[in-house]
């Protein structure tokens, strides 16, 4: 099977992260920060070695700022449910996920909150002019996707960071599609929300939110923290404020050592990728009944590309690439604004996604088996 689905998950994962996952399954049977043996301080150690790697990678001042999540759309929940106040407004870009939209939207179909939708120029970009005249005495927070999850398109974030911080207002970045292959301690923002299991190459149910100096989002899951037992209080103090119950070591062993092949790596991978998704560009713009979506290649985008062929159901295609070996998405993938934008909402469409460990052979599989497609 030729592996095209790396925004929903990357696979394959480096052998290291399946030895991390594995050893700590068979080697450290104890839970971390529920007592003092060597089992629980060794497990420890491994969730506070992936919180400085990980506060490396998001350029957060100290490791504490740094909480173990789900996954991305728990972290988003965490930061959106526990920065919000009743008569708040949020702005947001079409470009954003169910996994911001959906907690927003049930605050504001419950007249909690009042949710504007910012629109892009032309080209897909969020202009941080827009974002500036839209900002007003009630913005509380401002979400954006770094890259869609539809069309790859790469927000320009340090700019919007930039407005945002000059009004006062926080900037809880979705990095659900860059962590991994941009620097996001470049950004700027205040809250960063990323998968565990997608460019940082860890395990699924593994997440990270990453929190700015002075952000302190309110707890929505409360429980025990292994510190301050006496108190039937959840503490203050993180990352305990944020974290209650049982870490997932195991994933995050496997996190700590995704996040540093990712660190070592980096630069190679984005670079790599990007000559990938240009042959894909390319080859596809060739085929008669192709249409490519998410404009050219003058914006900046992720390792991210999605098409159709002719008016066929992007589902129908997805299929028809499955059974000629190679695994991409059809639907409309959980974003429906950037469908909408895209005039896709009836088809969806077929998204294909690179990672580090495809090679120009499996593009050109692709190519092959979407003119074949094309030709009926």
């Amino acid at each position: 099977m030729i592996y095209l689905d790396n925004a929903a998950t990357t696979w394959p994962k480096p052998p290291e992260v399946i030895r991390a996952v594995s050893g700590v399954m068979e080697k450290i049977g104890g839970n971390p920060g529920r007592a003092g043996h060597r089992f629980a301080l060794a497990g420890g150690r491994i969730l506070e070695n992936c919180r400085e790697l990980a506060a490396h990678l998001a350029g957060v001042s100290a490791p504490e700022q740094v909480i173990f999540c789900l996954n991305c759309t728990d972290a988003l929940n965490t930061a959106i449910r526990g920065t919000l106040h009743e008569g708040d407004e949020v702005l947001v870009s079409h470009a954003e996920h169910n996994a911001v939209m959906r907690p927003l939207m049930g605050y504001h179909d419950a007249g909690k909150i009042t949710v504007r939708i910012l629109p892009p120029e032309q080209d897909g970009l969020l202009s941080p002019d827009t974002v500036l005249s839209a900002i007003g005495p009630k913005t509380a927070l401002m979400v954006l996707s770094h890259a869609s999850n539809v069309t790859g398109i790469l927000q320009p974030a340090r700019a919007i960071a930039d407005v945002c911080r000059s009004r006062g207002v926080p900037l809880l970045l979705d990095a659900a599609q860059t962590a991994g292959t941009e620097d996001l301690s470049a950004v700027g923002a205040d809250m960063i929300a990323m998968p565990g299991h997608k460019g940082l190459l860890g395990p699924m149910g593994t997440g990270l939110l990453c929190l700015g100096r002075g952000m302190l989002p309110r707890p929505f899951r409360e429980g025990g923290t292994g510190s301050a037992s006496e108190s039937m209080r959840q503490p203050d103090m993180l990352p305990d404020r944020l974290e209650s119950g049982t870490a997932n070591l195991p994933g995050i062993a496997g996190l700590c050592q995704g996040i540093k092949f990712v660190l070592r790596h980096r630069t190679a991978m984005a670079d790599y990728e990007q000559a990938l998704r240009r042959r894909l560009w390319e080859g596809l713009q060739n085929i008669p009944g192709v249409a490519v979506l998410g404009g050219d290649e003058s914006v900046p985008h992720a390792g991210v590309l999605s098409f159709n062929i002719r008016d066929l159901d992007s589902g129908r295609v997805a299929d028809e690439l499955d059974r000629s070996g190679i695994a991409v998405r059809g639907g409309l993938h959980c974003a429906p604004s950037v469908h909408a934008w895209l005039g896709t909402t009836q088809t969806g469409a077929v998204r294909s996604s690179l990672g580090p460990f495809n090679t120009e052979a499996d593009v050109d599989a692709l190519l092959s088996a979407a003119e074949k497609i094309a030709k009926g």
